[in-house]
């Protein structure tokens, strides 16, 4: 049976590893998902992705793990737009995160950017996941 959220997924493993004090976790490939780890590489919530030596196929991407004093980078990462129930923001409803301190990742007809550069380029688009 097929994942039905394979983007919660992929927060879900980011949480987990992070409260087990892992320094790396292996994510099932998908372009969305390294996208949403590029976004998160630029804006220094994680230390970067990697494709694991042990998988050859592809199928896995590694991303690196941040800690600043023993505690983790990324406090808060969730989940906004879900399969059963879609979040979808206009450009001047683009949320903020603690007052610019976190990023929103929004999915737009140009691809997957941060609310910030949705709001640049002045469109909106489904409301994926904040960061803080």
């Amino acid at each position: 049976m097929g994942m039905t959220d394979p983007v919660s997924d992929m927060l879900t493993r980011i949480r987990n590893a992070q409260m087990a004090g892992k320094k790396f976790v292996d994510i099932p490939t998908s372009r969305i998902k390294r996208r949403i780890g590029e976004i998160l590489t630029a804006e220094g919530y994680i230390g970067g992705f990697e494709k694991p030596e042990e998988a050859d196929d592809g199928r896995f991407f590694r991303l690196v793990l941040k800690y600043h004093l023993g505690k983790p980078v990324i406090e808060e990462i969730k989940r906004i737009s879900r399969p059963g129930r879609r979040q979808y923001v206009r450009r001047e409803k683009l949320p903020r995160v603690y007052q610019g301190l976190g990023v929103a990742i929004v999915s737009t007809s140009k691809g997957v950017m941060t609310g910030k550069e949705a709001g640049k380029q002045g469109i909106g688009g489904e409301l994926l996941c904040t960061v803080f």
